[in-house]
Parts: C-alpha cells; structure tokens; sequence
C-alpha cells in the first residue's frame, strides 16, 4: 500500500472497519433512521449502547484526558459513514463534557464522567445565543453575583439570567456547559463556563422544530443558582474554555461531512453501476463518470485536509505554530472544506439518482437534509474564511 504524511496504518484501518461493523450491527437497529419525528428526542438506548460499546469512553480516555483528535476523526467518520444519527449522538456527548474534561475540578469528573462515558447522562454544549452565533464573543447571558445563589450551601455565587438558542440535545439534556458573562467587560472578557446541572431550579427549555438529526432547543434561565463549585477553569477565563473546545472539534465535524460524503459517493458508485440507460449502465456516460471523479477527488482531498489538521493539533496539544500550518489555521481550512465538498458530493449523488433519491427515508434525502447544518454550526464556512484569512496575515 502506497503511503503519505496522512495515511492510515493497519491498526488504524481495522479500528475504523471495527466501528463500521459496530455501528451496522449494533447501532443502526437503534436509530430513528425512518421516524419522521427524528430530531425531536434524544435517542438513549442509542447512546447507551455507544456506551456499551466502549465508544463514548474513547472520547475520554485515562478517566478523564479528551481523545487524540486524529482518533476523534477517524470515529467520527467511520460511524458517519453508517449512520448521522449515531455519530452525532457521540459527537455531541464530547462536544457537551469536554470542557468538563479540559477545565473541570476533580468533584465535577468524579460525578459525570462515569454517567457521561456510559451514555447515561446526556450533556450539551450551550453557547450560542438570539443574539450570538457565530459572533461567540457578543455573549448576553448574564451572571449577576449573589451570595446565597451558589446551588448547594455557602456564598460567593451567581444568579444565571436570560437565554441560550440552538443549543443541541436542549431541552433533554441532563448536564450543560453553560457560558455566562461574569464581568462589565464587553467581547470575549468577562466570561465565565459553568457547568449546570438540569435540574437547577428556573432553569427550563422548550424544543426548536428544525432539520436535524438530533433535538435541538431554547433554554431560559430565570435566576439559575450557581456557585464556584460549579465553575470551570477561571472565573473570566470561559471564552478560552469554549475556544480550546471548538479548536478540538473543528476538523473532526469535517471528518463527520467526509464520512457523509463518502456514504453518497459510495451509493452514487453504485447506481451508476446498476442503473441502465441509453442503452447502458450509467457510469458510461462521460457526463456521469466526470462528476463521479470529482466527487471522488473532493471526498479525498477533504479527508486528507482533516487528517492534517487532527495531526497538527495532536503534535502540540492544540498549541503550537500562529499560521496556516498551525492547528488553528489548519483546522478552519479542514473544516471549511470539508463541509463545503460534503455539500456538493451528497447534491450531486441526489441528482445521479434521480427522483428516488427524494423519497423520504432513502440514504440520499436523509443525508440531503443533514449535510447542510455543518456549514453553519461550530463557525460558519465565513468565518472560518475569515479564521483563515487572519492566520495567512501573520
């Protein structure tokens, strides 16, 4: 096997042929694939049976150190490849606990880590808000000191006042790190991470109707207690908490659009092959066999975007080189690219196979619908431009 800077080796291709065959045998049973209610409620038994499965407990290996991001990747990929919903259901487990990872206190892993891992307990990552998407730093959720609001007995805590939208797996989780502004300080200053419990009292959430393959919600918060034992890292320091979390998962949200893309490449390969017309099977068609390729060379040139990426966080623990060869820089182009390509591979394997694709339920019309919101969360593809564009000026 001809190998390059990014290639897999064998143990790596067996780890993500495993979890392919997992994910066939053990978890598509299991997901809501042709529930046309399916983003409205988490899917436990699927999540519990990730858990089983001792996939959950991958993303944080050591009881409590967050996977290497090129492991993070190739999970990713290898159960998008099969099914979105299993995948998003474990991306979002780490999207939601790995702040409690990086910045939690020895009693906050001790509580959730075990529930997290075993897919018991279901986190969330709940920053954005009405009026911050992807501006992060124009954050309003307000924390307004009060002594005796601290969740538990003592002084010294806040009163959480005012909204969180879109936030994944809201209203049904039963943990959120959630981002407050702690200080007068505008911009990314004055925020602090928090890490909330749902049943704190005035704390509630209502679902949002949207095309997802997970439930996606509004949390109101009416004067939620919390204290410093429920903080994570420093008091202010919460932007750089969310930062280091979204700088992780970056290039693996690229890894999940390859592994749609790949699923639509794979599908259109093989119709192409089986599909007879104009006296021949599809694939000869120049038209046909031209768009083929170049979803092909899009599909790879994105993994191989995303396994660079991984690679360059993993070298330097997420630090390292300012610059376009920098974790930082690389991930914004992996994600950027990733997603885009997955857009265009999964709309042009819709349109070799025609009006099938369109029935609901088919590969194609699930994955139509479900490749177009990783253009938008986590950073839009413009601000990963603009990431990209900062990083090439220095």
């Amino acid at each position: 096997m001809a190998t390059t800077a990014f290639a897999l080796d064998e143990e790596q291709q067996r780890f993500c042929a495993r979890v392919r065959e997992q994910a066939v045998e053990r978890l598509l049973p299991l997901a809501h694939q042709d529930d046309p209610a399916l983003g409205e409620r988490v899917n436990r038994p699927l999540l519990e049976e990730m858990g089983q499965l001792g996939l959950l407990a991958r993303l944080f290996p050591g009881g409590g150190r967050s996977a290497a991001a090129l492991d993070l990747c190739l999970l990713r990929e290898s159960l998008a490849r099969v099914s979105t919903e299993a995948e998003t259901a474990l991306a979002l487990q780490g999207l939601g606990f790995y702040p409690v990872v990086q910045s939690g206190s020895e009693a906050q892993l001790a509580r959730w880590l075990p529930e997290v891992a075993s897919g018991r307990a279901v986190a969330a990552f709940a920053l954005s808000e009405p009026g911050a998407g992807s501006d992060a730093a124009a954050l309003a959720l307000e924390a307004k000191p009060d002594p005796e609001a601290d969740g538990s007995a003592g002084s010294g805590g806040w009163r959480l006042s005012g909204e969180k939208c879109w936030i994944s797996n809201a209203p049904e989780a039963d943990l959120y790190t959630v981002f407050a502004r702690t200080g007068p300080d505008g911009g990314a200053r004055g925020v602090t991470a928090f890490l909330v419990p749902a049943d704190r009292p005035g704390l509630t959430g209502e679902p949002l109707d949207m095309i997802s393959p997970h439930p996606i919600g509004r949390l109101r918060f009416d004067g939620v207690p919390v204290g410093p034992q429920d903080v994570l890292g420093e008091i202010g320091g919460g932007f750089r908490v969310a930062m280091r979390t979204l700088d992780l998962f970056r290039p693996s949200v690229g890894a999940f659009a390859v592994g749609m893309a790949q699923a639509a490449l794979d599908a259109a390969v093989a119709h192409a092959a089986a599909r007879e017309a104009f006296g021949g099977p599809l694939r000869e068609l120049q038209s046909v066999g031209h768009r083929l390729a170049e979803m092909a060379t899009r599909t790879e040139a994105a993994r191989l975007l995303v396994y660079a990426a991984a690679a360059a966080y993993d070298a330097n623990g997420g630090t390292g080189e300012a610059g376009l060869h920098g974790p930082t820089g690389r991930a914004a182009m992996a994600k950027l690219f990733a997603t885009e390509a997955a857009q265009y591979v999964v709309d042009s394997a819709v349109q070799l196979h025609g009006a099938r694709a369109l029935q609901r339920g088919h590969l194609l019309e699930r994955l139509y619908r479900e490749v177009r919101a990783p253009r938008i969360y986590e950073g839009a593809s413009e601000v990963q431009l603009s990431i990209i564009a900062r990083e090439l000026y220095r």
